[in-house]
């Protein structure tokens, strides 16, 4: 099992929990890049990742991944209590989501149930994501639908405050390219100015 999330204190309580559950933990990161590159060198038997983490949200590296390997078992553990975050995760093609205000048996028993093949969503929560008729393939929540993959990359650093230069290095690319993605991102979104684009990310769960 992976463990994601960018808070080490819960981190060391989520190991001290599961493992005294008899889980196996092979890895624990605290970004989403870091999250897709442990998921395709290990190949987990399951995912446990927060939503909201730095670089690279859980629910975008979760995108990444199962485009990657469509088996993969991944249970996102939020603290987002709005229908809307369950119902991404569930349309992404996670397995489960929990909240973290839950009791730790819920999530152990959600991992159990994951891991056993079956859907396992937080019970307030559940009848909203049922009621949503999973869209083709390729979803993409709010107005992130109308962006690249590279494009919600560069929007959610940008959204982190990191200068074009840093965004460049993190991808690869070069700084003018950046510039080329975040004025594309802000016609497509209809934004003016990156706090703009900090707001619209925010209200969408990729940053804190």
């Amino acid at each position: 099992m992976i463990l994601a999330d960018d808070h080490k204190i819960l981190l060391e309580g989520l190991r001290g929990i599961l493992t005294a559950s008899e889980f196996e933990i092979v890895a624990e990161v605290e970004d989403g890049r870091s999250l897709v590159n442990a998921a395709a060198d290990l190949k987990p038997d399951l995912i446990v990742t927060d939503f909201t983490m730095p670089l690279l949200n859980g629910l975008e590296a979760s995108r990444q991944i199962l485009r990657r390997d469509p088996r993969t078992k991944i249970l996102m553990l939020s603290m987002h209590q709005n229908a809307a975050f369950a119902i991404d995760a569930w349309h992404t093609g996670l397995r489960g989501y929990v909240l973290k205000c839950a009791e730790s048996r819920i999530l152990i028993d959600a991992i159990k149930r994951v891991l056993d093949g079956q859907l396992c969503f937080e019970p307030g929560l559940t009848q909203a994501v049922l009621n949503s008729a999973r869209p083709r393939q390729g979803y993409e929540r709010h107005g992130c639908g109308d962006l690249t993959q590279r494009q919600r990359e560069v929007l959610q650093m940008l959204a982190e405050g990191k200068a074009p230069k840093e965004i460049a290095g993190v991808l690869g690319i070069s700084a003018r390219t950046v510039e080329f993605h975040k004025y594309r991102i802000m016609e497509a979104l209809g934004l003016r100015s990156v706090p703009e684009l900090a707001v619209y990310a925010a209200k969408n769960g990729m940053v804190g």
